[in-house]
């Protein structure tokens, strides 16, 4: 049973790459190149609206499926599953609007503020967070019962 946990948790932790390294093929961003040329004055893109919020919630929605098999897989734990969900969905919905106001801004409201919204839209960072909060409330309640 713990070969199988682990294969889920490597599993998680590959999707979460996968959908890293596929984006470009798998997304419709047309901001991915604007970031990556790494020049503050690149010419702001053409989009669609409404096929950008498509997209980045499909991303948002597979980012979560696979943290969540992490999330779970790591502690066994069906309410701290399902509290990492709703924390990452939190997230999400406070950074999301935040981006798509400086996308609508043309970024005006500043580059690397844009850039790193986009971060937290389009990774997977609060997992980075959830998981050491986890194994420290995990350190505690085993305090708890010993």
């Amino acid at each position: 049973m713990k070969v199988l946990n682990w294969f889920l948790v490597i599993l998680g932790i590959s999707g979460l790459v996968a959908v890293r390294v596929v984006e470009d093929q798998l997304f419709y961003d047309p901001f991915l190149n604007f970031f990556h040329e790494a020049n503050k004055h690149a010419l702001f893109p053409d989009f669609d609206w409404g096929k950008l919020v498509i997209n980045h919630l499909f991303r948002f929605l597979l980012n979560l499926l696979f943290s969540t098999v992490v999330v779970h897989c790591v502690f066994k734990n069906w309410n701290w599953t399902i509290q990492a969900a709703i924390l990452i969905s939190i997230v999400f919905a406070i950074t999301f609007p935040i981006y798509l106001y400086c996308v609508y801004s043309k970024f005006e409201i500043g580059y690397l503020f844009s850039f790193y919204m986009r971060r937290f839209v389009i990774q997977p960072l609060i997992l980075l967070l959830i998981i050491p909060m986890f194994y420290y409330r995990k350190h505690l309640t085993d305090l708890k019962t010993d």
